[in-house]
């Protein structure tokens, strides 16, 4: 017992410990991987950190980054400009080149789209004089000049700009007037000359004197297509203009130390609108929507990483002005599980808080920048790809999970039971029927396993046959006494018509033997009897064998029996007395049957090989379906059979008997059922001649 549970489970332990270690390695490999890319994360997050310190100063010490921490972020409503604190004490407003530059640096450009582009801005010293700065571009055709000394109309390219603060308002109206050019090829170049608009339509209005503003128009068009003599072709236009703004230079003088830039900075409004002659739809309009807007500090935030914080104050101040922060990608999402578990995954100085400080000069005041690290943010987003990759390590496990199913369920479940099952069959089977307690049915199939089972499925049957034969013969030997008891009520019937008489003694004795035979035999099975026997086969004439049954059947009760046929001598191998038995049986069977006083003939037919007796007898034919099945021991259509001595045995003797001396026996029905005069059975006997 012992053995066979140490049997029983050791291919469970063997298999199961070997699935739990590939799991155990599969889990330890993928824990293993996620440590490592912990670690690079890290260390790519801390290389990532300093570029991006690294680049967010050197945005804020480009032109266009002091430009930023010069006007911090402020709401603005609708798309009006305000003047920009410019990293410049002034623009030099009367230099192309010069004012292309410092704007193109300072960042200060608003686009609208193909249309143009405005800078609006103010000098960061407050002794330039409190003027604000116009730059920008638009495309017209060529531009058409004002006369110099007449009266500001429409038929010339001009300016309409306004300026509103602290409740006051500035509008001025600027013609394009040209200046003569050496130069060809060198475009148009001229003056806006500004008049206040109020007075545009009066005869004795003078230009601002402190209004000054220029235009360069390119000679090439700006479809390179088109010839640059043509006048109505699109061509660019760079302009510059100088504000006066009367309040702010007014304030200027009213302090010793004035306060620049001003404070009210973000609602000084400005508007500037360009014309065509004769045209009141504006080439560029600063009312509209822009395209782009200068560089801000909120722009920043695009650098971070989720968790970063930006910091940004001045040295002079203990508050800042602005914090970013990293933007929170809400895209993928990560398992909270994973994510405690990357974060507890131990990785070299990974609780180091990370920051960097900074400090930027501008010309105004110094600013201190401070950048935070949250490496939280590089496990989370390690977590979010561990989370796709958890999909594989998953799908590896339930691999491994279903294959370890398929091995228990399959084979080990299966050798179980059949192990089980055997050994229970060995300890307690004491027959053959106990054989049925072995069932494998539920354990076929057609895999190596299911053919073994089969297999032993089938040798215990055939065991079980055999086992079963044996008991019937050993059963069968009990009742050979019986046979033989059958076998002499033939001679004891012929005994019986030579002394019918009762008064003969023999009569008596004859009598008496046949009722010991009835009860010895009455319930008896011979047939493995009849099938041992063992038949001495001599030469015989089968001729004068028939002959001789013919005028000796009367003696055993059956009476008209004729031979007929060939007389010439016949010569086959057979057991005569075995033959007359089988003989006799046919006869019987034919007398039991045939209507009253009419014949059984015997007719005798030979060849080269073989010869036939045929044994004929009229009466009903034999059912179809009963002529394979009356030679099998036990079938007779008599009710009262075995209380006659009669248990549906001499046709299955007869047969038995043929066939062990190399013979066959067969029967057929001859005529019509309805012609009842040659309507009959016949039996067939075939021996081999002699050789």
């Amino acid at each position: 017992m012992k053995r066979f549970l140490l049997s029983s489970y050791r291919l469970r332990i063997i298999f199961r410990s070997v699935f739990l270690l590939l799991a155990i390695a599969t889990l330890g490999l993928a824990l293993s991987l996620l440590q490592q890319e912990k670690q690079l994360s890290y260390n790519n997050y801390q290389v990532n950190f300093n570029k991006t310190i690294s680049q967010i100063t050197a945005t804020l010490r480009h032109p266009a980054g002091q430009l930023a921490l010069l006007n911090p972020p402020a709401q603005q409503e609708g798309a009006s400009l305000h003047p920009l604190l410019l990293p410049f004490s002034a623009l030099d407003f009367d230099d192309q080149g010069k004012v292309q530059q410092a704007i193109a640096m300072s960042g200060c450009l608003v686009q609208y789209g193909n249309d143009g582009s405005l800078c609006v801005g103010i000098g960061n010293n407050p002794w330039a004089g409190g003027f604000i700065y116009v730059a920008g571009s638009f495309n017209s055709a060529a531009l058409v000049s004002h006369p110099q000394g007449k009266m500001v109309r429409d038929e010339a390219h001009r300016i309409r700009v306004s300026v509103t603060l602290r409740g006051q308002e500035y509008q001025w109206i600027a013609p394009f007037e040209e200046e003569p050019s050496n130069k060809t090829n060198a475009g148009i170049r001229g003056r806006w000359v500004g008049f206040v608009e109020s007075d545009v339509n009066k005869s004795n209005a003078r230009p601002v004197r402190d209004f000054r503003g220029w235009a360069w128009q390119k000679a090439v068009c700006n479809d390179a297509e088109k010839d640059g003599k043509d006048l109505n072709c699109d061509r660019n236009t760079f302009f510059s203009l100088r504000l006066p703004i009367a309040v702010l230079q007014e304030a200027l003088f009213e302090k010793k130390r004035p306060v620049w830039p001003p404070q009210d900075l973000d609602q000084i409004h400005v508007e500037l609108a360009v014309f065509a002659p004769e045209s009141q739809i504006p080439l560029l309009d600063s009312k509209a929507m822009p395209t782009a807007t200068p560089f801000s500090l909120n722009d920043l935030s695009a650098l971070l990483l989720p968790g970063e914080s930006l910091s940004i104050k001045k040295t002079s101040e203990k508050k800042d002005f602005i914090k970013l922060l990293g933007k929170v990608e809400q895209e993928e999402e990560s398992w909270n599980v994973l994510t405690r578990l990357i974060r507890r995954l131990p990785v070299d100085e990974y609780d180091t808080p990370l920051e960097s400080r900074e400090l930027i000069s501008t010309p105004l005041d110094n600013y201190e920048v401070l950048l935070k690290g949250d490496v939280r943010s590089a496990s989370k987003t390690l977590s979010v790809v561990a989370t796709r990759v958890s999909w594989f390590v998953g799908a590896m496990l339930l691999a491994l999970l279903l294959a370890w199913l398929l091995i228990e369920i399959s084979i080990i479940r299966r050798i179980t039971l059949l192990t089980k099952r055997a050994a229970s069959l060995s300890k307690t089977m004491k027959g053959a029927g106990e054989l049925d307690q072995l069932d494998v049915s539920d354990l076929r199939s057609p895999d190596e396993l299911g053919v073994l089972a089969s297999g032993l499925h089938d040798l215990l049957r055939r065991v079980k046959e055999d086992v079963e034969r044996e008991t019937i013969r050993t059963e069968q030997e009990k009742q050979m006494w019986h046979a033989v008891g059958h076998e002499i009520m033939s001679p004891l019937q012929s005994l019986m018509v030579l002394h019918p008489a009762p008064e003969d003694q023999s009569h008596r004795y004859i009598t008496r033997m046949q009722q010991a035979i009835k009860v010895l035999y009455g319930s008896a099975t011979p047939s493995e009897a009849f099938q041992s026997t063992v038949l001495q086969l001599e030469e015989l004439d089968v001729t004068q064998f028939l002959q001789h049954v013919a005028d000796n059947a009367h003696h055993a009760g059956i009476a008209n029996v004729v031979f007929a046929g060939e007389f010439a001598s016949v010569f086959v191998k057979a057991d005569e007395y075995s033959l007359e038995d089988v003989v006799t049986h046919v006869l019987k069977n034919a007398n039991r049957y045939r209507p009253e006083a009419s014949a059984i003939t015997l007719r005798l037919e030979a060849d080269e090989t073989s010869a036939t007796i045929h044994i004929t007898n009229q009466g009903p034919h034999i059912a179809t379906d009963m002529l394979d099945k009356i030679f099998e021991y036990g079938v007779s259509d008599q009710i009262d059979s075995g209380a006659n001595g009669n248990r549906g045995q001499g046709l299955f003797v007869a047969q038995t008997y043929m066939a062990k001396m190399g013979g066959t026996i067969s029967v057929r029905n001859i005529g019509s059922e309805n012609e009842t005069a040659e309507s009959g059975v016949e039996f067939v006997l075939s021996l081999p001649r002699r050789i």
